[in-house]
């Protein structure tokens, strides 16, 4: 055989595993029947595709669907769901894991089987679990609470470990700049950045630098300095905005030089200041669901401002507002014009933009007050910007 003829076979060895393998992702894709490639799985592909099937797939399942709508296999079966959930941890990501689980949860209506611990042993606890066991937390029998206690514990200490340290940083940073004066004593003087604003007065003869400009901080370094409110709607689609509400809660009070209030709202207002000192203990203080008045909200918080010009509210709503609409346009501008300085955030989570009210979000960016959705990455950053008084990072195009 001719070098011509081996690289000849080789190359159509080749384009032929790829168009196996090609078969093989687009038969996982699209599942089997009519709508199928032909290509039938073996092994470790067989098993992926009956998890994948078992959740996607079409055809009567026993559960009152007619042939060929899409539905699943799982039924109402726990011991079948939980074997399934073992299964999708064993061939797929965690990440996939976790879209799997929330899709099982809203397509086949699985909430109910969260209730049993076995289950929730069973799950890949994530923030859209913790979000679905909160609104099912005053359903949960004894026999679970403590389990769900422990996996909402792992998703919180996840997200502390992951946003803490930068939040801490980065607000205290914010604090320290806002705090710096131009006359320092002598011990408070920031020698760093002294030097840093006086390089254009530096002598070569006598190398020194003459400080014509002292920077430093304020002697009160421990002593509260700003007051942060967070206002929080726990209306049934702001499950993970409440999730991440919470952990940040949780960090910024434990910042002496920050005064933080953590306040729930749906129709009815829950100050849970309280409990800051444990996130999970907020998140089972607050009742997802519910109707939603953010002008009673922010009612109590603006009773609780004691120093409007070192104050920062945070409202963080879709802006659905099942209240007197005008009076929470004014209240918001009264805090502004006391010298609040006050941040709409539409969502604090990873998804982006959910479906808000314009009217009201336009109402409230004529305020100087821009409502925009955040993320948790996001958030240390648009805090700092609102410490110091400067443009939000989201409405500054940087």
């Amino acid at each position: 055989m001719t070098e011509r003829e081996r690289t000849a076979d080789g190359t159509a060895a080749a384009e032929a595993v790829a168009g196996d393998e090609r078969l093989r992702r687009w038969r996982m894709v699209l599942g089997g029947g009519a709508d199928g490639t032909g290509y039938a799985p073996a092994g470790r592909d067989a098993a992926m595709d009956a998890a994948l099937e078992a959740l996607y797939g079409s055809g009567g399942d026993g559960g009152g669907r007619p042939a060929g709508e899409r539905s699943a296999g799982l039924g109402g079966s726990a011991p079948q769901v939980a074997r399934w959930l073992g299964d999708i941890r064993t061939y797929f990501p965690t990440t996939v894991v976790q879209v799997m689980q929330r899709d099982a949860i809203e397509r086949l209506g699985l909430a109910t089987l969260l209730l049993e611990p076995e289950m929730l042993e069973a799950v890949e606890p994530d923030v859209h679990l913790v979000g679905t066991l909160l609104s099912l937390n005053k359903a949960l029998p004894d026999t679970t609470r403590e389990t769900a206690r422990a996996v909402v514990r792992k998703v919180v200490e996840d997200l502390e470990r992951r946003l803490s340290s930068r939040t801490r940083a980065t607000v205290t940073g914010a604090l320290d700049r806002s705090a710096r004066t131009a006359r320092p004593r002598h011990r408070d003087i920031d020698w760093d950045r002294t030097i840093r604003a006086n390089l254009k007065n530096y002598l070569p003869e006598h190398r020194t630098v003459v400080p014509e400009r002292l920077v430093g901080h304020g002697r009160s370094a421990r002593a509260v300095r700003k007051e942060v409110v967070l206002c929080v709607d726990q209306s049934g689609s702001m499950a993970a905005s409440v999730v991440y509400a919470s952990v940040f809660g949780a960090v910024l009070a434990s910042m002496r030089s920050i005064a933080t209030r953590l306040v729930v709202f749906d129709t009815a207002v829950v100050d849970l200041t309280d409990e800051l000192d444990d996130p999970v203990d907020v998140l089972f203080g607050t009742q997802l669901g519910g109707g939603t008045d953010i002008n009673r909200a922010l009612a109590y918080c603006q009773s609780r401002i004691t120093r409007p010009a070192d104050t920062v509210v945070v409202l963080i709503s879709d802006l659905y507002e099942g209240g007197i609409r005008d009076e929470m346009i004014k209240r918001v501008a009264a805090m502004k014009a006391a010298g609040v300085e006050f941040v709409t955030l539409l969502a604090l989570s990873d998804e982006g933009a959910p479906a808000y009210d314009h009217e009201h979000a336009a109402a409230l960016a004529a305020l100087g007050a821009p409502a925009f959705a955040c993320t948790p990455d996001l958030f240390p950053e648009v805090m700092a910007a609102a410490l110091e008084k400067r443009p939000l990072p989201s409405t500054d195009g940087r």
